[in-house]
C-alpha cells in the first residue's frame, strides 16, 4: 500500500461504530477514525443514523498523528452548503422586531395605566 498523506481521499469500510464516531478499515489493514463532528455538515446526534457497520465510505485524510492514528472526514468531501443571502426589505431583522415589540409594549402600558386611573376616579 502506498503511504497515506494528509489531504488524500481514501475509501474504506465502516468496521466499528462508537458514540464519538466510526472506525474505518482502510487498504492495507490500517484503521482511521471519522469523528462524529466530521460525518456530516449538519448536526449528528447519533452516528448510527448516518453510518452502519459494513458501509463503504469515501473520506479525506485530515491528520496523521505521530502515534500512527489517522483522522478522517466524510463531510470534507460533501458539497459546501450554499450561503444564505438576506434580501433587503423582506426580513425585518431582529432590531426592527425588537423596536416594534417595545413600541407595542409601551402602548399597552399606557392603555393599562389609563384604564387603572379611570377606575380610581
Amino acid at each position: 500500500m502506498s503511504e497515506l498523506e494528509v489531504g488524500a481521499v481514501v475509501e474504506g469500510t465502516v468496521q466499528r461504530i462508537v458514540p464519538y464516531g466510526a472506525f474505518i478499515q482502510l487498504e492495507g489493514g490500517r484503521l482511521g477514525l471519522v469523528h462524529i463532528s466530521e460525518i456530516d455538515r449538519n448536526y449528528v446526534k447519533d452516528v448510527r443514523e448516518h453510518l452502519r457497520e459494513g458501509d463503504l465510505v469515501k473520506a479525506k485524510v485530515t491528520a496523521i498523528k505521530e502515534d500512527g492514528k489517522i483522522d478522517l472526514s466524510i463531510k470534507a468531501l460533501q458539497d459546501p452548503q450554499p450561503r444564505l443571502t438576506r434580501r433587503r426589505g423582506t426580513d425585518p431583522g431582529f432590531e426592527q422586531m425588537l423596536k416594534r415589540f417595545m413600541r407595542q409594549s409601551e402602548e399597552r402600558q399606557v392603555d393599562y395605566k389609563r384604564s387603572v386611573e379611570h377606575k380610581r376616579k
